[in-house]
């Protein structure tokens, strides 16, 4: 059995993670590719395509939140040690999965997992080393809405760079959903974004926090109140950020605009490039081409 290849899909809620594992899949079978989805968000309900791998069949958040009377984040730790103690569920499956597959790995959306605590880290050893040996990479997705408040996009940039830290897995960083901001912001200012530059921040908007004063409760003292009205407290902490993400120098996003084929392609090829997808695959001759006509594309 040769390596297995395989891509993790991560990023905060609402950033679009499902609707890009569905485009990527539409985009595999578009083009007679197989692949293998799995579902590790133990709270997701409706899919376009059926999941091969659900945790949902082994534990769902909403039964760990009602029986255990834990919160949704507590709830979602729970469902990943508990998958942790019960392995067997992931990896025998993959076991036989083989190289010409893609192996999609769709996440949750809570950030503590990618910034807080050692389970994914421990996932991923497990399956990319050993009999499974799949080469993976991580595609971490952020809202491109996020540019709209620059110290909200440099926030979303620093846990980009926390996972890409913690996982130690390749990093394809992906700001996703583009047609939401297409004709908002200018293409010259979109190329800061798509490699952050933390010039954004001295030339941002006045971000309309306002200090205020209430009565009843201890307001601090008057030079404390004058540092917030100044939003100088606020304005030193985006600076610091934006320091720590220019000096690692490690991310960079890719436009995606899940409705549009052509992106989703792009995303896919830097993918195929970080795992080293094409390498071993067999060239093929222009017959074997058309008996893969039939291929369904899905495991």
């Amino acid at each position: 059995m040769g390596s297995r290849y395989g891509t993790i899909v991560m990023g905060p809620a609402g950033a679009g993670k499902t609707t890009f594992c569905s485009a990527l899949i539409e985009h595999l079978k578009m083009n007679r590719r197989s692949c293998f989805y799995v579902n590790l968000d133990p709270a997701a309900e409706d899919f376009a395509y059926t999941p091969d791998i659900d945790i949902k069949d082994l534990i769902s958040l909403e039964d760990v939140m009602e029986e255990l009377h834990l919160g949704p984040n507590g709830g979602l730790i729970y469902c990943f040690e508990f998958l942790l103690e019960n392995l067997d569920f992931l990896t025998e499956p993959l076991e036989d999965v083989t190289e010409e597959y893609l192996i999609i790995i769709d996440m949750p959306g809570q950030i503590e997992l990618y910034s807080h605590v050692p389970i994914l880290p421990a996932l991923v050893k497990t399956l990319t080393r050993g009999s499974l040996n799949i080469s993976m990479c991580a595609a971490y997705l952020l809202e491109s809405s996020f540019i709209v408040d620059r110290s909200k996009f440099f926030s979303g940039t620093l846990s980009a760079m926390s996972a890409m830290l913690m996982l130690e897995l390749p990093h394809v960083n992906i700001l996703s959903k583009m047609d939401l901001v297409k004709g908002q912001v200018a293409r010259r200012d979109l190329k800061r974004f798509i490699d952050p530059d933390t010039s954004l921040l001295q030339d941002a908007p006045e971000s309309g926090l306002k200090y205020e004063y209430k009565t009843g409760v201890d307001n601090g003292d008057a030079d404390e109140k004058s540092t917030m009205l100044a939003g100088e407290t606020f304005a030193s902490l985006n600076r610091a950020v934006a320091q720590l993400i220019d000096e690692f120098s490690l991310v960079s996003f890719l436009k995606l605009d899940a409705q549009n084929e052509d992106s989703v392609g792009t995303i896919l090829s830097y993918i195929d490039d970080c795992i080293q997808f094409h390498e071993s695959q067999e060239p093929k001759e222009p017959n074997d081409q058309l008996d893969d006509m039939d291929v369904d594309g899905m495991g």
